[in-house]
């Protein structure tokens, strides 16, 4: 688990922006800096290409689209990412399968172990 003084940096995709403003209150609890917060597929595109960020937490189902797309930007960006779902993991698709992914609702500690989990 990092420190303040690492400051890894996220970009969050969650479109209920309660749940993402909660995503982001743990993050920082954690010693993570939240560089952005998207409640949009086409905005987070965007924010995946171009932000200077260490990875990312994406809501599978954003209003209806998944994020794929989201997750395909960072793939070619070489940049890790984790699911949030209330679906759980056995919905993702390939290439997907296998992707760390947090079971909705989640508690700051499954945050802390799923990030642990996959060296963030």
């Amino acid at each position: 688990m990092p420190d303040a003084s690492t400051g890894r940096r996220v970009l969050v995709v969650e479109d209920e922006v309660i749940v993402g403003m909660l995503v982001e209150d743990m993050l920082q609890e954690l010693g993570y800096e939240v560089v952005a917060l998207s409640t949009h597929l086409d905005q987070a595109i965007e924010l995946a290409l171009s932000s200077n960020i260490d990875f990312a937490v994406l809501d599978l189902n954003l209003n209806g689209q998944l994020s794929y797309a989201v997750a395909d930007v960072l793939r070619r960006r070489g940049l890790p990412f984790i699911f949030a779902t209330g679906y759980g993991a056995k919905v993702l698709v390939p290439p997907y399968a296998g992707t760390p992914t947090l079971q909705k609702p989640f508690h700051l500690d499954d945050l802390r172990r799923i990030l642990a989990d996959a060296g963030l």
